[in-house]
């Protein structure tokens, strides 16, 4: 992975240990960045791009659970990426020449999920004018995957229960029983677990589905992958728009770099996409009140809205050191979760004015 974080985060490198009060620095030009191809590089995981230890952990459970038939559980927040890590699975499995179907839980009224599931006879009820074939009939071979399966009602979770351990179903309003052939990939960005504590989701359909359980980062713990991921979609979103785009402004990757994004990679996408349709120059910039509905939530020690870059630096970095107990270093370190050198972040600390509380905790790190 080839990124400057020092460079990224503007700040100095930790061998000159000089620390000017930013605004003590004089008027510069804009600086640009080249936008690099990462089509080939390592940092590409079929369509999952970054390198990030969160993700990276992710993608290593993807490969061992891929070649097996084993129901599998996606987790993660909304726009983080799960369909595309049910699709690497299915790609990478044994039925990757088969059907990959893929359903939306949440988007079927609760009256036709049952026939949409497992299809239905004709006359089986009003308007059921001829036999249809549901999503387990198509994936025949292949792979279903069931999209926001937190939101299925009670009596279709019975239904998909018995898939699931007997391998077989009926249609609506048939009586013969077909065989399912299906491998199962379910996802939510729901806690199931309090979902079952609450009596809106069986424990059984739940201990049947998290047979090997995948959990997919946010995009606010795989800081050092915001530039490989706008560097792919500005390339993809370039050739369809039939522009030319070989830079990006450094303030706006800083700004990139720095924001929350509660919407996760999609949301990302979505901005690259729209900055690329107003873009007049072969530099990508970013309009910054685009991003101001997420810098709201970002706040600085003393509880004053982070309005600067700086505050908005300051801000995530602080979360992520309480977060981690302060722990710089380490497989789990506040280092690792930013995208960061040690020595990179020890120079940011001090450029920022952070420093660690006295604790037992810290004075062994």
């Amino acid at each position: 992975m080839t990124f400057d974080a020092a460079e990224a985060l503007d700040c100095r490198s930790a061998e000159t240990h000089r620390f000017d009060h930013p605004m003590t620095h004089p008027a510069r030009p804009e600086e640009s960045i080249p936008l690099g191809d990462h089509t080939d590089s390592d940092d590409v995981f079929d369509d999952l791009v970054g390198a990030a230890p969160p993700l990276r952990a992710a993608l290593s459970r993807l490969s061992m659970v891929a070649p097996t038939d084993a129901t599998v559980l996606i987790t993660g927040e909304t726009g983080t990426g799960k369909e595309l890590v049910a699709r690497a699975i299915h790609r990478r499995s044994r039925r990757a020449a088969r059907p990959f179907v893929s359903v939306n839980c949440a988007a079927i009224p609760a009256s036709l999920i049952a026939s949409e599931l497992f299809g239905h006879e004709r006359g089986a009820f009003t308007g059921a004018l001829q036999r249809r074939l549901g999503r387990f009939e198509l994936a025949a071979g292949g792979t279903l995957f069931l999209d926001e399966v937190g939101e299925l009602p009670l009596e279709t979770q019975i239904a998909l229960l018995r898939v699931l351990q007997e391998r077989e179903f009926e249609r609506v309003g048939g009586t013969r029983a077909i065989h399912a052939d299906v491998r199962v990939i379910a996802a939510t960005n729901r806690d199931l677990q309090k979902a079952v504590d609450a009596g809106t989701f069986r424990s059984d359909l739940f201990y049947r589905l998290n047979v090997f359980p995948i959990e997919v980062p946010p995009l606010r713990d795989r800081a050092g992958d915001i530039r490989l991921l706008v560097e792919h979609f500005a390339r993809r979103h370039a050739a369809t728009l039939g522009k030319t785009v070989r830079r990006i402004s450094r303030t706006t990757m800083d700004l990139l770099e720095c924001y929350p994004w509660p919407g996760n990679v999609r949301e990302l996408q979505n901005i690259v996409e729209r900055s690329l349709i107003i873009c007049d120059s072969d530099t990508l910039s970013v309009d910054e009140s685009w991003l101001k509905s997420g810098r709201r939530v970002a706040t600085s020690t003393d509880g004053g809205a982070a309005s600067t870059l700086d505050g908005v630096k300051r801000a995530h970095i602080l979360r992520v050191l309480e977060e981690t107990n302060w722990t710089l270093g380490g497989p789990g370190g506040a280092a690792v979760r930013l995208g960061l050198k040690r020595t990179t972040l020890q120079s940011l600390l001090k450029r920022l004015g952070l420093e660690a509380p006295m604790s037992p905790v810290r004075a062994a790190v």
